[in-house]
């Protein structure tokens, strides 16, 4: 598990179109860097939704999106394509990066334990640092709350 002063781990994984993404080529960049459990499913949708209609005030922030699950490419290929998603969906299958950013553990639902994909964003500056941890994300308006917190650190008011 990483935390804010903390160098964020880097990563090499493939996005919706099999291109792959390294943290390390964001560097001079901030970045929005999202776990969600699964594709396509309320939760995710909305959350996935909400990061694509607030991209233009992020990158207008000079921040990137990066959503991260552990489905595979061709899953994120049809979930981006169905809700028009306009930023990278990373594919971690083998859970290379979610084990690294701490974002996996135990869940319930509907009172059955299990483990899965723990809804995390993890806001990084431009040398690579964390910034800022949501280690529980509530997928309603976290987005406006991601970049809310990116003008306040970057000094543009909140």
């Amino acid at each position: 598990m990483v935390d804010v002063g903390e160098r964020a781990p880097d990563f090499a994984l493939p996005d919706q179109e099999g291109r792959v993404h390294r943290l390390s080529e964001y560097k001079g960049r901030w970045v929005v860097l999202y776990f969600y459990p699964k594709d396509d499913t309320p939760g995710c949708t909305k959350e996935a939704c909400s990061f694509r209609d607030e991209k233009g005030r992020l990158e207008a922030l000079g921040a990137v999106v990066l959503g991260v699950s552990a489905d595979e490419v061709e899953s994120h290929r049809a979930f981006a394509g169905k809700y028009h998603l306009n930023f990278p969906l990373l594919a971690d299958p083998k859970k290379e990066a979610i084990l690294a950013y701490g974002a996996w553990g135990k869940k319930n639902l509907y009172g059955r334990e299990y483990e899965g994909v723990l809804r995390q964003t993890f806001l990084i500056d431009p040398e690579g640092r964390i910034a800022k941890v949501w280690r529980k994300v509530n997928p309603e308006g976290h987005a406006e709350e991601v970049a809310k917190a990116l003008e306040a650190v970057r000094g543009k008011g909140a």
